[in-house]
This record gives C-alpha cells, structure tokens and sequence, in this order.
C-alpha cells in the first residue's frame, strides 16, 4: 500500500504540494493541480480518508474522517453518492456551475481532456423536484450535450440511478 501524504485544511479548502498528491492528480483524477499546488473538494478529501489514502492536517492537528464528516454532516448523503460512483470507477467532479451536485467522466475519460457525459442530482427518498426544477436541470444537461442522472438515495444508503433526456417531439 502506499504511504499516506499529507493535505492541509485551511478554511474550507483543502490543498496538498506534495509529490503523491501531484501524481494522484494524474492516474487517478483526484484533485485540481494548479501552480504545483493540488486542491481537492470536500467530496474527494472525504472518500480520501475514508480510504486512507491521506492524513489530513488543519494546523499540526489531525483531522480523520469522522471529525470531517460531523463538521459537514448536511454533505454525507451528496458523499454517498460521489462514493458511489468512485468506487464504481467513474470520475466525479463538483457540478454547481451546471446546476447540479456532480458532472461524471466514464471510466475511461479525463476532466480537463474529455468532456463529462453526466450531470448529477442527488436526492434521497424523501426530497421533492419540482416540475420548474426539473425541466432546468434537464435543459442545462442538453445544452452541454450531457446526460441528466437523477441519484436516488433510498433510507438503507443504497444510490439508484434514474436517466432523464430532453425529448422535442415536434
């Protein structure tokens, strides 16, 4: 197994420079790597110590995944998800400028070279989408030539996956 590295906490950002971190970037997608500096999202830190992949530090203090996960508790069912589609091998990236949690490379494509085929919405069981909601999340994902994933998070935290495509009949 390799050797965890460290990121650091700063805020609410989350930064590595080192040579693991900057190698991760490239075989596995994790992180953005801008001036030999990596910055992760919090879904990515969290699936990162949850696989022990990192020690997280905020000052010399360790942070492990517990602590990160009750600080952003209203985060873990949106967590569920993008672990999800990690461990099935597919590349999520934060999706809040196309309206949505993630946008989702297949397994074999790379943000930054490919374009991403899905956008995702992640709901649990008891959450409403409107109509107007809806037909939004639904017209950005054609206008950006991608598909809409709705991800139903049921009560168990099992993710279902529902399609949705924008259709003109006329």
């Amino acid at each position: 197994m390799a050797e965890k590295f460290q990121v650091y906490m700063q805020g609410k950002a989350f930064y590595s420079n080192k040579k693991q971190a900057i190698d991760l970037v490239s075989t596995a997608s994790f992180g953005e790597l801008k001036e030999g500096k990596v910055t992760y999202s919090l879904f990515e830190i969290l699936y990162l110590l949850e696989k022990s992949k990192i020690e997280l530090l905020e000052e010399d203090k360790k942070i492990t995944f517990k602590e990160l996960a009750n600080k952003y508790k209203k985060f873990l069912e949106i967590y569920e998800v993008f672990k999800d589609l990690r461990n099935k091998g597919h590349i999520a990236k934060e999706g809040l400028k196309f309206g949505n949690d993630f946008r989702v490379y297949e397994k074999s494509k790379k943000p930054g070279k490919d374009h991403a085929k899905y956008l995702v919405t992640v709901l649990n069981y008891k959450d409403k989408l409107n109509l107007k909601d809806f037909s939004a999340k639904t017209r950005v994902a054609h206008s950006t030539k991608k598909n809409l994933l709705i991800a139903l998070l049921d009560s168990e935290g099992d993710v279902t996956y529902i399609e949705a495509n924008w259709k003109n009949l006329l």
